[in-house]
């Protein structure tokens, strides 16, 4: 893939992966994305995992042939990006290699050497120059590991901008952008939204045309648009003003109420209205549409005199993530003493400016005329603002 005259594309796609990181499901696998650049000197930005080496190897014999790189270029040392370090360095033993400070400590943990005779500690600032094009580093810690650089080709002004700005999925899948990109970026990036922020504002004064991420599509129309919902995201701004329900049910009361409640919100006029299932759903999908609604309803049991394991897992999901500038109701159910929505209360403390719905929602084993009635007074609650 030709990106600009002088830059390749030479990553990969791999459609092996069913969970990502352990965790995400994937079902258009991920991009693996390298890139070299092509000049008086040859640098290579990045690797690939560990199972695609021979792929990623014959994609830049492919476009260098018999020239050689002078440098690789590392801007993040998770095992996916930089799985064939120790590789490129034994079959290129003239190339430097380029990279935080940090990053070559962790090179010595990963490779049992930091390649101390051949390597270029770069910070905040710094620069190099490949002959016609320039080079400038800056610094991008816990976005989302605390080694991260981006570069700058000041030439053809492109941003390689690491995890930023990357995505679920191949490349050779069609799919929104935004969609993988906000589960992506929620699930991976989320917590460190203040770091986040902090590179945007280094980004903010660059002419950049073109944002090459490790994963997802190159970005070379309406950056505008994609740097917009980054803004949003690491900023803890609702995306979408609507109402997202998240439940267990044991039995289906439960359930029966946060359908009951969409179908009164919808009946209500509010504009969106997503409902997630949490013990049969995607968790990272649910997370997602947590931080991407304006509006959270929790509806779930009293269990062992706490929460539905299932509701718990996904409150510290939200935690974790600093979850924030929401407004937040509760529906919750017991038997004989419902205590969930203490529970519930009590473990999103910690979370900062968020606006609690004045009408609670309880329910004693099943709906009845009083919690019906208590879930429509809700529904008015949440469409009124």
């Amino acid at each position: 893939m030709k990106i600009t005259n002088d830059i390749r594309y030479i990553g990969v796609n791999d459609h092996e992966l069913d969970l990502f990181e352990g965790q995400y499901i994937v079902p258009n696998g991920m991009a693996y994305n390298s890139y070299v650049i092509v000049d008086e000197k040859v640098a290579v930005m990045d690797t690939v995992d560990a199972n695609f080496a021979d792929a990623w190897l014959d994609n830049l014999r492919a476009v260098l042939g018999d020239k050689q790189p002078d440098y690789l270029i590392v801007s993040h040392m998770e095992p996916d990006h930089s799985a064939n370090i120790a590789r490129f360095a034994e079959l290129y033993p003239a190339a430097v290699i380029v990279s935080s400070a940090v990053a070559f400590r962790m090179m010595s943990n990963y490779f049992g050497t930091d390649f101390a005779a051949r390597r270029l500690v770069v910070g905040e600032g710094d620069a190099l120059s490949l002959g016609t094009h320039e080079l400038a580093f800056y610094t991008a810690p816990m976005v989302h590991w605390p080694e991260v650089i981006v570069t700058y080709d000041r030439t053809d002004k492109v941003l390689f901008s690491a995890d930023a700005f990357g995505k679920f999925g191949a490349l050779d899948v069609e799919e929104d952008w935004a969609c993988e990109a906000r589960r992506y970026y929620i699930g991976i990036v989320g917590k460190f939204g203040a770091q986040t922020q902090a590179l945007l504002k280094k980004a903010a004064v660059l002419d950049i045309q073109t944002i090459c991420p490790l994963h997802g599509p190159v970005l070379t129309e309406n950056l505008e648009y994609y740097i917009r919902l980054y803004d949003l995201w690491s900023s803890y701004q609702p995306e979408t003003e609507g109402v997202m329900i998240a439940y267990t049910s044991v039995y289906g009361n439960t359930k029966k109420a946060a359908l009951q409640l969409a179908a009164a919100l919808r009946a209500k006029g509010c504009p969106k209205v997503a409902v997630n299932d949490l013990a049969r759903g995607d968790m990272a999908e649910a997370v997602e549409d947590a931080f991407r609604y304006s509006k959270l309803v929790l509806a779930t049991t009293t269990y062992n005199g706490d929460v539905f394991p299932f509701m718990r897992e996904f409150l510290h999901h939200l935690t974790e993530r600093n979850f924030q500038n929401r407004t937040v109701a509760f529906i919750e159910n017991g038997s004989w003493t419902p205590t969930a929505a203490k529970v519930m209360k009590g473990m999103l403390e910690g979370c900062k400016n968020l606006t609690y719905a004045q009408t609670d929602v309880k329910i004693l084993a099943a709906l009845n005329a009083d919690s019906a009635a208590q879930l429509d007074a809700l529904a008015e609650e949440l469409c009124a603002d």
